[in-house]
């Protein structure tokens, strides 16, 4: 999959794909209809904003996001996408008007052949475009136009609303009912204060900045080792929290991955919430947290068993 992040002065060959445009935060099971119907119509492409508009409006409103850019782009890229046109939304998208975005983005930056969106997809300086009015354009400026209709599952919409709920509750098998693949936080493995290897656990410790956090507390995983010698996928658990056991206040995720021997600092993993086990803890001392610790991934073993 190619990743393109501008729409101006682009080759023949970056032009001319059928996209399904939106924010595809999560990448849910709605989603990937939108880009499905995308794809009967010529070269596939994903036409999505980076950073997500509501991150320009409101920087400081709680993170919300479900996937960073690249954990998208990786989702995306298993769904068959030939081309992420990943376009930066700043203060001169945000000023297109719905017929200024068709015509200047769409039609004369991308060359867009055709163009799906879910049906309640709204563009354009205050989100103020219909998908009745992208149609309207559409024709006017030769590309043509599909509106995927919501998908529902179970009764209900499914959504990255809905799906942030289930995760604030501690429910990652609803949510990941709703997105398809199981729920994964994605980067680089960072430095921490290496606690994990003095107790005999050594974790790999990720940034969860920018994100929509899920309940706090103890997970049963899946991790897969994106880069470096030891690529693979491997079980787990990770603690998803502030560490109350030694007064820290920033949430991260430390992931100790069953029968692994290395060094992942510097590397990408992508861990995949599976189970919810226990909420954050503070224990009495460091042999009460050890028996803790042990407990969990003997349970954590248990459920990645049969998961």
């Amino acid at each position: 999959m190619k990743i393109i992040s501008d729409w101006q002065g682009l080759t023949q060959a970056d032009r001319g794909a059928s996209v399904a445009m939106g924010n595809f935060d999560g990448v849910h099971l709605g989603h990937r209809s939108v880009i499905e119907a995308a794809a009967a119509h010529g070269p596939l492409g994903v036409l999505t904003f980076e950073p997500h508009p509501r991150e320009f409006f409101a920087p400081d409103a709680p993170p919300f996001r479900l996937m960073n850019a690249e954990a998208r782009a990786n989702r995306l890229a298993k769904l068959g996408v030939d081309r992420l046109y990943q376009l930066p939304f700043d203060a001169q998208m945000a000023a297109l008007t719905p017929e200024a975005f068709a015509a200047e983005v769409l039609a004369a930056g991308l060359g867009v052949r055709h163009v799906t969106v879910g049906a309640d997809f709204c563009f354009g300086k205050g989100r103020t475009g219909t998908v009745t009015d992208l149609q309207t354009l559409g024709a006017h400026h030769g590309f043509g136009v599909t509106i995927a209709p919501l998908l529902r599952a179970g009764g209900k919409e499914v959504s990255s609303t809905a799906i942030r709920n289930a995760l604030s509750e501690g429910r990652p098998r609803d949510a990941a009912s709703m997105l398809g693949h199981l729920h994964r936080i994605e980067g680089a493995v960072i430095h921490g204060e290496k606690r994990g290897r003095e107790l005999g656990y050594p974790t790999a410790n990720m940034s969860v900045a920018g994100l929509h956090l899920p309940r706090l507390g103890v997970y049963a995983v899946k991790v897969d080792v994106l880069t470096g010698p030891q690529r693979g996928s491997y079980g787990g658990a990770a603690s998803l929290g502030v560490r109350p056991m030694f007064g820290e206040n920033t949430p991260n995720l430390e992931t100790f991955l069953f029968d692994f021997k290395g060094d992942l600092y510097g590397h990408h993993l992508s861990v995949a919430l599976v189970d919810y086990l226990r909420p954050e803890l503070k224990f009495d001392g460091l042999p009460a947290l050890i028996t803790q610790m042990e407990a969990d991934c003997s349970r954590a073993r248990q459920i990645l068993a049969v998961a």
